[in-house]
Order: structure tokens, then sequence, then C-alpha cells
């Protein structure tokens, strides 16, 4: 017996070893992106006022290429670019033969989604709204499971077109795309 002592040891540290490699804590570029300009992606949709042109005026879809289609200039690139860009954008390009000077107004009429999965009432796609937090984020799923690990969670967010996850508490902000996933406690 006392001899697989020190077996035991050695197995219950690997064990607990295992559990914490897949710690990843969050990069800076999470809090970073938090301070800048939202940049627009597919499932965003934008209300665009191009003001004295009621035919113009209305609200407009980011599709899955990152494009909205405007009338009469057609594609306008908006994955990537802020609201500002975009009536930069548009004004330029309404500049070229349509209006003498266009006056234009973007501002984010929906945000893209985000998704709530693991240890919750009820995971799944919600709506994003403005100031959203991880924690009001899980209340809106349902809550969590008896079985949810309630200290943090895992975000996974696309931040200048890479995909990175990491570990925060549930007091932290949500950006629109990001996808939470609540674990299961050990104990």
């Amino acid at each position: 017996m006392k001899r697989s002592l020190p077996l035991l040891h050695a197995m219950l540290a690997a064990a607990i070893l295992a559990g914490c490699a897949g710690y990843r804590p969050a990069p800076e570029a999470f809090h970073e992106a938090l301070d800048k300009p939202y940049l627009l992606g597919a499932g965003d949709r934008v209300r665009v006022t191009v003001f004295e042109q009621a035919d113009l005026t209305n609200t407009y879809s980011v599709d899955q290429s990152g494009y909205i289609s405007f009338p009469l200039v057609g594609s306008i690139a908006a994955r990537g670019h802020s609201a500002k860009q975009i009536e930069g954008q548009i004004a330029a390009k309404l500049r070229q033969g349509y209006l003498r000077d266009p006056d234009v107004s973007v501002e984010i009429d929906r945000y893209r989604p985000i998704f709530v999965m693991g240890e919750v009432g009820a995971a799944g796609q919600y709506s994003y709204v403005p100031g959203m937090t991880v924690y009001s984020a899980i209340a809106i799923a349902g809550g969590f499971s008896p079985r949810a690990n309630q200290a943090n969670v895992d975000i996974t967010r696309a931040i200048n077109g890479k995909v990175m996850t990491g570990r925060v508490v549930t007091s932290d902000p949500l950006m629109p795309g990001d996808t939470v996933y609540v674990r299961e406690r050990l104990f």
C-alpha cells in the first residue's frame, strides 16, 4: 500500500494538470477591441439615411460576403469597416454622377447575434444588445444549469480577422458575434 501511494499522487497530479491544460486567459486584444469603433460583419443591419433622398433611405443587411447592396451604386464593402467609413464610401459613389453633394448618415440598426452554449438552460443564438455582459447573455439563455461553472466562461471572438478564444469572468462585456461557452464545474 505504501509503495502505491507515490504512484497515486503522481496520477492525481497528472489528472489535475490535464484539467488545467485547457485554460486560456483572454488575450489583450479582447479588451482592446472594446475601445475601438465597431466594425461591421455579416449579419449586421445598417440604417442608411441620404438626406432629401427618400428613395435611397432604407435599412440594408450585410450579406455573407460582407457587402451591402445599395441602390444606384451597387455593392458597398462593409465587412471590417465602421459605420463612418461606410458613410464615406456611399457618399463618394453617389457623387460619381448621381448626386452633387450627398449628405449620408449610417447607423447600426441591428447587431449580428451572439451564441450561448454549454451549461445553460437554453443554448442557442440570441440578439446582441449594446452594453451586454456575459452574465446578461447567460440570463437570456435561461441561466446557469445546476452543473455550470459560474465563475468564468470561454469566449470565442473574431478580432482583426483572427478567431481567438479566452477565459473571462461573467462581468466582462460582450461584442456582437461572440460565442459564449459555459463549462461544467469539476465538483
